[in-house]
């Protein structure tokens, strides 16, 4: 009799831990704004080694890493035809590029990574950013790499954290409010940025509201001066190819033509 009267009690606590856990898993997964699937053939199309148009850097592949609004990665992918062929590093600073900019923008701003480099200067309103939210280690460095950007990818499901500070990660909008971020790298970062700002385009969540200025949204700002100050206080520095001129073109970018 005591045992079955213990066995009752201990069997509905377990159910409800059981319902809870449950609960709280469903509640964690947000919906993915983009599958693996529709990310790669975006990726692929927008990066020049994999038949896209030229982005202005060293022209290779890339990684792309999507987050959905509560921080989990829920798809990745690399353009070339295995995963070493971008830089091998290149997958999880996408990732953490996705996580910055959906972790600093909001329904009614858009920050993109590229957004944030003058202000972590020496000096600049936003020094330290990059240690405030540390990489989640444990879901960094497990699983099988041959796993790595596939739809089963041991990144997905997980929260990556980190923090990126230069061109290549841009929030994700559709039309309604902010659904997530978007990762990009594995060429120079203004290359990655306009690959993002490509990228975004075609999967439709480019619907981007006011970023630091209301006519360049979340743009990499190319306002840096000989000194390293930036005017608006949001610049980016140029990289050596001609990643700004594209940006102009494209709209990813403004000010800065290393051409003009």
């Amino acid at each position: 009799m005591y045992r079955s009267q213990l066995f009752v009690p201990l069997f509905g606590l377990l159910l409800l831990m059981g319902g809870l856990f449950h609960g709280h898993e469903a509640m964690a997964q947000e919906p993915c704004p983009a599958d693996h699937d529709k990310l790669l053939a975006a990726l692929k199309a927008n990066v020049k080694a994999s038949g896209g148009p030229a982005n202005g850097g060293f022209e290779t592949n890339e990684w792309a890493a999507i987050v959905a609004r509560d921080g989990t990665v829920c798809a990745i992918a690399f353009s070339g035809p295995t995963p070493d062929s971008q830089w091998p590093g290149s997958r999880l600073i996408a990732a953490e590029k996705a996580n910055t900019a959906n972790g600093l923008s909001l329904a009614q701003m858009a920050l993109s990574t590229a957004n944030l480099y003058a202000g972590v200067q020496p000096g600049g309103p936003l020094f330290g950013l990059q240690e405030t939210n540390p990489v989640n280690q444990a879901a960094a460095y497990t699983g099988d790499p041959k796993t790595f950007g596939s739809a089963g990818d041991p990144l997905v499901g997980k929260p990556i954290g980190g923090v990126v500070v230069f061109g290549g990660g841009l929030a994700l909008y559709d039309g309604k409010s902010i659904v997530g971020g978007l990762g990009v790298s594995g060429d120079s970062s203004c290359a990655d940025h306009n690959v993002a700002w490509r990228i975004r385009a075609a999967l439709g969540f480019d619907k981007v509201p006011a970023g630091v200025n209301p006519n360049r949204k979340d743009a990499i700002v190319y306002d840096l001066d000989p000194g390293g100050k930036s005017a608006s206080g949001w610049g980016h520095p140029l990289c050596a190819g001609t990643e700004a001129d594209i940006a102009a073109e494209i709209g990813a970018g403004v000010g800065g033509s290393i051409n003009k």
